[in-house]
């Protein structure tokens, strides 16, 4: 699989995007190509090498001739819808439109789409957004990731007047992940910059594994007191076999609660979004028994989840961590049995069915309508799901890819 890696040492924006895009490799005349499928004129787009510090990298603009024109989320909608673009580019491209102005809708109490697009709205940021979007799939990056957010401090002027450092769009369409500041008086991340990281990067943190096939730095516009530019690492993940992602451990000891309200505990916690809770028994200090709450959640859930530790146990601290998750590339499917329909998720890597695994309240659901028990519901499920997948057989066995079965991935 292809990936990439953005290190926001030095912030993020749209323009930062796609240069870092460009110096890793791709051609600008590929570029300009796939973004004539929009149908706006007056777009001429340009990219030249530059330094920034002692480091060289490539400097994408945009010049879009217009001057003040603000636009609503309904018009940029029709821009995409009419454009010739893929049907994958324009969902992604409208998924962020839409989170952006969900969040400006939030920061001035308006309906999204009565919002104005100020910054984000004019014609080059519309297409430093779509360009992102489409030079990723130019360059064939199934997935993205990217380091922490370097996000700057201080005070900038916007069509609202003066306003902090990040700004308040920037700051709640990076609510979730892991951001940091070392003092430089500077936005280093802008709305556009933010919209694209959270939207089409899966996970933030530390490099994930890869064979490294191209680096590029896409330049900013300013000269600060470190290299004012985005770092793209792209290259091919250590081993095809398995899918894998990052996410974050809440860990806490705890000697004082009852299993009664332990377990309420691990309710809310799901409820909240975590992917997985569970208690492991312990000994704590002075010979104590005690339990370990354990916790994985993702960064966008993360401090919804640690306030539900909080809330629902009686611990006074967490310990936070990221975990490298290594995981089978999952499925789900229906499959039809004497009981009506099942779903079933299947785990595989590359080129192995390892786990075939009915979904336990489809089963339950199943069972209950047709007045059976639940393992006569399961078993039916999953010898089902082999015979659709064409062998019957065991995981862990060789098989056929897309051996007939209709899928989706989770």
């Amino acid at each position: 699989m292809r990936i990439a890696y953005f290190d926001c040492f030095s912030g993020a924006s749209g323009d930062m995007f796609i240069g870092s895009l460009l110096d890793a490799g791709l051609s600008l005349d590929r570029l300009e190509q796939e973004l004539r499928k929009l149908k706006v004129s007056g777009v001429e787009l340009s990219a030249v090498k530059g330094m920034k510090g002692a480091l060289s990298g490539t400097k994408f603009r945009v010049d879009a001739g217009e001057e003040h024109v603000h636009r609503h989320l309904g018009d940029i909608l029709k821009i995409i819808d009419q454009s010739e673009l893929s049907d994958a580019v324009k969902a992604k491209s409208k998924a962020v439109f839409e989170q952006v102005a969900k969040v400006e809708g939030g920061i001035h109490q308006k309906d999204a789409e009565t919002i104005h697009f100020h910054e984000v709205g004019a014609l080059d940021s519309i297409v430093d957004i779509i360009g992102s979007i489409a030079a990723l799939e130019l360059l064939g990056i199934e997935r993205a990731y990217c380091s922490r957010v370097h996000v700057g401090t201080g005070f900038v002027k916007c069509q609202h007047g003066e306003i902090p450092v990040p700004a308040p769009a920037t700051l709640a369409l990076l609510k979730g992940l892991p951001v940091y500041s070392r003092g430089i008086e500077a936005e280093l991340v802008t709305p556009t910059g933010a919209a694209l990281l959270r939207n089409l990067c899966v996970a933030f943190g530390a490099m994930p594994p890869m064979k490294v096939n191209a680096i590029g730095y896409g330049l900013g516009t300013r000269d600060l007191e470190i290299p004012n530019m985005l770092r793209v690492v792209i290259g091919d993940t250590d081993s095809g076999e398995y899918d894998h992602d990052q996410v974050v451990l809440l860990e806490t000891n705890i000697d004082d609660m009852s299993a009664e309200l332990l377990s309420a505990a691990c309710e809310a916690l799901f409820g909240e979004g975590a992917l997985d809770v569970f208690v492991t028994p312990t000994v704590m200090k002075k010979g104590r028994a005690g339990f370990i709450l354990s916790v994985l959640t993702s960064h966008e859930k993360l401090d919804d989840c640690l306030r539900a530790v909080f809330v629902h146990t009686s611990t006074l601290g967490v310990r936070v961590g990221e975990v490298n998750r290594r995981k089978l590339f999952r499925e789900s499917t229906l499959v039809d049995t004497e009981y009506g329909q099942v779903t079933v998720k299947i785990g595989r890597t590359s080129d192995e069915i390892m786990n075939v695994a009915p979904d336990y309240k489809s089963c339950r659901d199943a069972a209950l309508r047709a007045h059976v028990s639940l393992k006569e519901v399961y078993d039916a499920a999953t010898l089902a799901a082999r015979e659709s997948l064409g062998s019957a057989k065991e995981p862990g066995q060789r098989e056929l890819m897309n051996g007939g079965i209709s899928s989706r991935c989770e």
